[in-house]
């Protein structure tokens, strides 16, 4: 958040929230037009946050982001609300430059088939979410060795 604060808040006025609870007192407090929401926020979901904040102001733009998006996931969003979504690694004047372009609602390569190394990944980090991020238990469900896992979530995610 830090970076977003550097990189924006010479030309915008920018307030940061590490939770559902802190982004919607923000929200009950300021006027804002864009809101930058990440999918995971601690034990939270983003697309939680996405429903209650276009219930609270429906004229805000929400992006969501994160690096751990599936398909049904990013439709989740959309459905709760989400104007734009955009997988990680992505920076915060690519998202203000993608909504000032006006671009789809929607990134093109969510409505594509997945490729089996994207459902593979996909599939992969929601065992590990089943599992509260413990990698042990995670690859023993996988069936797979811990090292295994452990150098398949060192690497991107793949794109599609």
């Amino acid at each position: 958040m830090a970076a977003c604060k550097r990189s924006l808040g010479r030309e915008r006025t920018v307030n940061t929230a590490f939770d559902a609870g802190m982004a919607l007192q923000l929200a009950r407090a300021h006027d804002f037009d864009l809101a930058i929401i990440d999918l995971r926020l601690g034990n939270e979901s983003g697309i939680t946050l996405v429903r209650d904040l276009k219930a609270e102001r429906p004229d805000t733009t929400i992006a969501m982001v994160s690096g751990y998006l599936s398909v049904s996931s990013a439709v989740a969003a959309v459905r709760a609300g989400a104007d734009l979504i955009l997988f990680k690694p992505v920076t915060f004047r690519e998202i203000v430059r993608r909504v000032e372009e006006g671009m789809p609602s929607l990134d093109p390569s969510i409505e594509e088939t997945p490729t089996l190394a994207r459902a593979e990944w996909e599939h992969i980090t929601r065992v590990l979410a089943d599992c509260n991020g413990n990698v042990s238990m995670a690859a023993r469900r996988l069936g797979i060795h811990r090292q295994s896992l452990q150098r398949r979530l060192r690497k991107f995610p793949p794109r599609a």
